[in-house]
């Protein structure tokens, strides 16, 4: 079938609210930490209906742009709304729970053998690795990079050529994880406490106890609100909830 003739593709109202959303945080200027107009006031002044606007609001708490407080508004996390298109957000719901499963099994027996058989050299690695990322983390970041830096250093002091390359093979995938886990509110220093446990056991040539730190901190990665996400399919569905 001609690409001209495919399926139309009803917009969903929330996404243009999500827009105008984005454009209102750049022309008023509006940064970190500063709070957003109310659901009521929000749907008054675009003229949709405040189940439009919940829905706009929980995909940027999904996105960790805003934080959302029961009773007390929306405020800002990041000094932009940067969002990302929702179709993009559906497929990585869908692929997340896979790769969170692929890294909890590849990652905890890495671990395991990094304890058995990490030189003196490696551990530098690991433990610069961690330094790298609270200095990230200090300066206001996510710790994506020292995170990066700190599973490789894992990976390699592992001496697994095999298990390196199942896990380059899903590299892509393990970023989109590491980046979705690090945006949670609070996450960013809960990773680095759970990286240096992690790395205690490694240092201690503890296999069984580096193994259990890391399968929590891979299951504490795997706690996003994206999987808590129901993605909304169509107007009706806004419609009722109204």
């Amino acid at each position: 079938m001609s690409e001209a003739l495919r399926p139309m593709v009803k917009s969903r109202l929330y996404e243009q609210v999500l827009e105008r959303l984005r454009a209102y945080v750049a022309e008023a200027g509006l940064k970190s930490g500063d709070k957003l107009p109310a659901e009521r006031e929000l749907a008054a002044s675009l003229g949709v209906s405040r189940a439009s606007v919940k829905q706009a609001i929980v995909v940027l708490e999904v996105q960790g742009l805003v934080d959302a407080r029961h009773g007390g508004g929306t405020y800002l996390v990041r000094d932009t709304l940067d969002v990302e298109p929702v179709e993009q957000l559906v497929e990585r719901r869908k692929r997340l729970p896979e790769v969170l499963e692929a890294r909890e099994a590849l990652e905890t027996k890495l671990a395991e053998l990094a304890a058995e058989r990490r030189t003196e050299a490696e551990l530098e690695d690991i433990r610069q690795a961690l330094d790298f990322m609270r200095e990230e983390i200090v300066a206001g970041g996510f710790g994506v990079e020292g995170d990066r830096r700190f599973h490789a250093a894992v990976t390699a002091a592992a001496h697994s050529s095999l298990l390196a390359d199942f896990m380059q093979t899903i590299a892509g995938q393990i970023t989109e994880s590491r980046t979705e886990s690090l945006r949670q509110p609070g996450r960013p220093y809960r990773s680095l406490a759970q990286h240096t446990a992690i790395y205690e056991a490694i240092a201690a040539g503890d296999p069984k106890k580096a193994a259990a730190a890391m399968r929590k901190h891979v299951r504490t990665v795997a706690k996003v609100r994206l999987l808590d996400w129901v993605p909304e399919d169509s107007e009706d569905s806004e419609d009722s909830a109204e």
